[in-house]
């Protein structure tokens, strides 16, 4: 099947992969429970497309460069540590607002969420490793050199990811959407889900190359 191998196997660890809590599963989390089910979705498809950049860059070996430079790996945990210890800050300070039917003043700004989920995921440099170690091995090594079976590896995985991802969006916000209709509770969980974030935040700053 164009240069892959084993590719019903590879979809069934795909899954089981998605259904494993990681760094894009706490990030989904905090957003649609202290955001909302729109939020959440939004965040879900900015991490799509992050796997996207990941998969394109497995292709045509540039994720190879990332794990192996040492410096070049270390700053792009940084920065996406960085990032994400910001935008928890952002949740822990910024006031909360009910779902009513009166839009708030200050509007949830889906563009910046979508952003963020693009972001968080291509500045992760143990994505970029992760496609590197996975999809190689249901690839035919007489196609390693060429692009389509990463390409469609990668199309497979981003897939069945993103569909975990809006189940999980879908859910948690319904869960907790009616404590969010309490301003003293909104304000209690979006400050929680921004000490997550925070605490995400720190992880990756902290994690290695193994």
């Amino acid at each position: 099947m164009s240069g892959i191998v084993n590719y019903e196997a590879f979809v069934l660890a795909c899954i089981l992969l998605n259904l494993t809590p990681g760094n894009d599963t706490i990030f989904i989390l905090t957003r649609s429970i202290g955001q909302g089910k729109k939020a959440g979705v939004i965040s879900a498809l900015g991490i799509g497309t992050g796997n996207i950049v990941h998969t394109m860059l497995a292709a045509f070996g540039l994720s190879l460069i990332i794990t192996q430079s040492i410096v070049l790996f270390t700053a792009i945990k940084y920065a996406g540590a960085v990032y994400l210890i910001y935008i928890g800050y952002k949740m822990i300070t910024e006031k909360a607002s009910l779902h009513t039917d009166v839009i708030p003043t200050h509007a949830v700004d889906y563009t910046t969420i979508y952003r963020d989920g693009v972001i968080t995921n291509v500045l992760n440099p143990k994505v970029a490793l992760f496609f590197m170690a996975f999809l190689p091995q249901f690839i035919d090594p007489a196609m390693e050199n060429t692009i389509l079976p990463f390409l469609m590896l990668g199309a497979t995985f981003t897939t069945t990811g993103t569909i975990w991802c809006l189940i999980l969006a879908t859910f948690s916000a319904a869960i907790f959407s009616k404590l969010k209709t309490n301003r003293r509770a909104a304000g209690y969980i979006n400050k929680i889900c921004g000490m997550a974030l925070v605490a995400l935040g720190i992880k990756v700053a902290l994690t290695d190359r193994r």
